[in-house]
């Protein structure tokens, strides 16, 4: 593992993955890293305003808004993540996990505070990937209430219609792959961007008071005037930063360079500057006659621009509120892909839906959960207001969780004096607990929606992690190690019959289960017998740098190493296929693969509650069979059942 604290692992990082060049990477970056935060004012402003509107709104209040925004974006979006974060890199990559990695690498090894952090943050990532998809595709949609040739049919009823099957439609197609329609996102992202900048700049001159939010003192001066409506009001605010986590989680696939270019150039002018004009509209509107009826019920992005332009601005925000939606998805197949290859989920389905694009993956079992969690969501809130309270939990609770193991990497790995660990990891956590603590007010309202997903999400992950710690410490028990397993057999010779066998095992100190029931039901040895082990590397491709590691144990048996990046489908014939022909010829027409099946029974007797326990055996009855996941042709598997009580 390695951190980027100097100027050679910047170049390291900004290396990764390049398969373009410099504009290229901008450009695409620009459609996949800023999908979610840029389809933002779609709702934040609305909302925020919204909350502001229990009392009369003055325009103090729209600066103080508008102020907390900016404010917002600069110090959680830039300093945070594009400065500070990005400079901690996995070997390139970056994101929850990987900074889980580094900060448990700092630590000499797994830790409960680190794995705690890790869980609860992955937890709350699948949180957010749920609501955004629901919350962006409606905001788009409702849109079309202010489009006057169709405001009296757009009810309630049809948003919602329209919405799910926007969203169903998003993950029907997930199994075909984005690739031939992901050279799209980034020119409708740039387009959607650069309607954003000129419908601020065509509102700026209606107030260009609102040049005076600049100053963080009119935030400041907001909340200390509003008291608790000022803090329901900053939990809105940080519907601004949903999609921040996304420059750190994404800096593998398009580097470092080229994302702070998207950011600084393209996608914050456009934000600041589109904020800034629906700031300076709202202080026009609360200036005029009966405007506080009904300031908390306008859509103050729609109608900043002209009615005959609103339906074409709606289709471009569907479009663009699709492409964020598909950025998170995307992200929370990577998520679960690392999380697997981590240990953290069970085996699932991961589908390769390119052959030239490592990131474009599938799991049909997340695809489905997150189709579930978002038309339950959708059902449960129907408008992008009401959703509103539920969002904003996930996002900054992901961003605390950032922080803290940043903390921990900062002090322990880089080496950091206290003094000045503190001096940045404070005010950063700081800021972050607070958008936390006031989005925790609106539990009744809808934030415990996204607290439930994300302990849901949680609780899976930790008792998988739990339940293979208790087997795997049963096993240990049961098993008798390898080297003692063949001397065995030299002081007692069974029968061989031709041809390899090939048995899996995850720890190759020990005598591999399929291998003890093959002896035991047939009698009979192959005259080779490999036992292979599968890990899986820090690095995206490992099988061209580290080729197979290879043992002879002696009396017809070999131990065996396999090396897969965690970018990389395990393919455990083909990396056979490269095993020394010197020493053994792996034919595959004389190579038999044993697996066990196994069927797991509950005794209760090693703390875990009922539920977790029925959880665990759940989880394992439906992992992926290890044929498919290890690409093992079926015609050669011979599998082998057997029960083992946890």
């Amino acid at each position: 593992m390695s951190v980027a604290d100097n100027p050679a692992s910047d170049r390291a990082a900004d290396t990764t993955h390049v398969r373009g060049s410099f504009a290229a990477l901008t450009v695409g970056a620009v459609g996949v890293v800023f999908g979610d935060i840029g389809t933002s004012p779609l709702y934040a402003f609305k909302v925020a305003i919204g909350q502001a509107a229990r009392g009369v709104v003055h325009e103090s209040d729209v600066l103080g808004i508008i102020s907390l925004m900016l404010w917002a974006l600069t110090i959680v979006v830039t300093v945070k993540y594009a400065i500070f974060l990005m400079r901690a890199d996995n070997r390139g990559e970056g994101g929850m996990l990987s900074l889980m990695a580094l900060a448990q690498h700092a630590l000499g090894g797994r830790t409960r505070l680190v794995l705690a952090l890790g869980v609860c943050g992955a937890g709350l990532f699948y949180g957010d990937a749920m609501i955004t998809p629901a919350m962006s595709v409606l905001s788009a949609v409702q849109g079309l209430r202010t489009v006057p040739a169709l405001a009296h049919l757009v009810t309630p009823a049809v948003v919602i219609m329209i919405s799910l099957t926007i969203l169903v439609g998003l993950f029907l197609v997930q199994s075909r792959g984005t690739a031939k329609v992901a050279s799209w996102f980034g020119p409708i992202c740039l387009l959607w961007f650069a309607t954003l900048l000129v419908l601020g700049l065509a509102h700026i001159l209606d107030s260009p008071r609102v040049f005076l939010a600049l100053n963080p003192l009119y935030g400041l001066e907001f909340l200390a005037r509003n008291g608790l409506i000022g803090l329901f009001v900053l939990g809105s605010v940080s519907l601004t930063i949903t999609g921040a986590e996304a420059l750190y989680a994404d800096m593998g696939h398009f580097g470092r360079g080229p994302i702070r270019l998207g950011w600084s150039a393209i996608v914050f002018p456009a934000l600041a500057l589109n904020y800034l004009g629906q700031g300076a509209a709202a202080l026009r509107y609360i200036a005029g006659p009966g405007a506080q009826a009904h300031i908390a019920d306008r859509d103050w992005f729609f109608t900043m621009a002209p009615e005959f332009a609103r339906a074409p601005l709606v289709i471009l925000a569907t479009l663009a509120t699709i492409v964020a939606s598909q950025a998170v998805i995307t992200g929370a197949f990577s998520l679960s892909s690392q999380a697997i290859q981590l240990g953290l989920l069970p085996r699932l389905n991961v589908r390769r839906t390119s052959e030239t694009q490592a990131g474009q993956i599938y799991l049909p079992t997340i695809n489905f959960l997150l189709m579930c969690g978002v038309i339950l969501l959708v059902g449960i809130f129907k408008s992008s207001e009401n959703m509103a309270n539920a969002y904003g939990l996930a996002v900054t609770g992901t961003m605390a969780v950032d922080t803290a193991l940043a903390g921990i990497v900062v002090r322990r790995l880089w080496k950091w004096p206290l003094w000045r660990t503190s001096l940045v990891i404070a005010p950063l956590l700081l800021v972050d607990m607070t958008f936390f603590a006031a989005n925790s007010l609106k539990l009744v309202s809808g934030a415990w929606v996204s607290l439930a997903m994300g302990s849901s999400a949680s609780m899976v992950i930790a008792t998988w992690m739990r339940g293979r710690r208790v087997l795997a410490e049963k096993e240990r028990r049961d098993r008798i190690p390898l080297k003692d397993f063949i001397a065995s057999l030299n002081r007692r010779p069974r029968h061989r019959v031709p041809g390899i066998a090939v048995y899996l095992s995850p720890d190759p100190d020990l005598t591999p289960s399929a291998l003890m029931h093959n002896l035991k039901h047939n009698g009979v040895l192959h005259e080779l017998n490999a036992v292979i082990s599968v890990r899986t590397a820090d690095e995206p491709w490992a099988r061209d740098r580290a080729g197979p590691q290879i043992e002879s144990l002696g009396g017809g048996f070999v131990r065996i190493m396999l090396t897969f990046g965690y970018m990389e489908r395990p393919d455990v014939p083909r990396a056979l296929g490269s095993v020394s022909l010197a020493q053994f010829d792996f034919d595959p027409l004389k190579t038999s693969y044993f697996l066990v099946h196994r069927t797991i029974v509950s005794t209760h007797a090693h703390g875990l509650a009922r539920f977790r326990d029925r959880l665990f055996i759940a989880l394992d009855r439906n992992s992926a069979n290890p044929s498919d996941y290890f690409n093992i042709p079926t015609g050669q598997v011979v599998e082998m059942g057997y029960q083992v009580a946890v």
